[in-house]
């Protein structure tokens, strides 16, 4: 529905006994299905944002692909101590959003947001949803909904590049994806449709609530 599919795929993959960065890249891959779901979803709400994707999908790209090389190149451990400050900032942004001038052109900020947010997304994806949607639905002029279809396609590109780079170098649990896949595709695909039914600011909370629900489960895992 809005970025939150890591909240409930990534602490499974651990529950069944996978590491930590396994789980990590096997959910990275698995979040492929998810953003091609979330995208076919989105149709309606991507009307008119032809400009606004080729504007920021290159930094998604690029992000994604760095964040999946530094983890990669990079021991387990520091990163994601500060996970938790990021996911609780997002969420708090989502509860109190900034009031953005409605004629202020998005500028250099927001491309550097993205791409930062997509480096996030491929070292560590749980939650990068959040960030990305908060980040966009600070935009001028901009709806929840819309925001929210423009974040699954930006994640979406950026957990792409992300998922070859994991496919092809890193230790995927094969066994777990086909299953994990199949219904993250199809929540991906139905999630758009049933946030389209929820009042904006009832959808904003719930978002909020369970960022920050996340936050803490991750703040935990990473400093108890």
């Amino acid at each position: 529905m809005a970025g939150l599919a890591s909240l409930f795929s990534y602490p499974a993959l651990l529950a069944v006994g996978l590491p930590a960065t396994t789980a990590n890249v096997t959910n990275t891959v698995c979040l492929l299905f998810q953003g091609a779901g979330a995208v076919a979803g989105s149709r309606p709400e991507l009307r008119g944002a032809g400009p606004q994707v080729r504007r920021w999908v290159l930094p998604a790209l690029l992000g994604g692909a760095t964040g999946a090389a530094l983890l990669l190149a990079t021991p387990e451990g520091g990163f994601e101590r500060i996970v938790p400050f990021l996911v609780a900032g997002a969420a708090v942004l989502l509860l109190v959003p900034p009031r953005p001038d409605s004629t202020r052109t998005p500028g250099r900020g927001v491309t550097v947001g993205v791409f930062a947010v997509a480096v996030y997304g491929g070292y560590f994806g749980a939650a990068a949803g959040v960030l990305m949607l908060a980040l966009l639905a600070s935009l001028p002029g901009a709806t929840l909904l819309r925001a929210n279809a423009l974040k699954n396609v930006l994640t979406w590109a950026a957990n792409a590049v992300a998922a070859v780079g994991f496919a092809v170098f890193g230790d995927v649990a094969w066994v777990a994806v086909p299953a994990l896949a199949l219904g993250l595709v199809v929540g991906g695909r139905l999630g758009p449709a049933v946030a389209r039914r929820l009042p904006a600011r009832l959808m904003r909370i719930g978002i909020a609530v369970a960022g920050l629900g996340l936050a803490g489960t991750l703040f935990a895992d990473a400093w108890l």
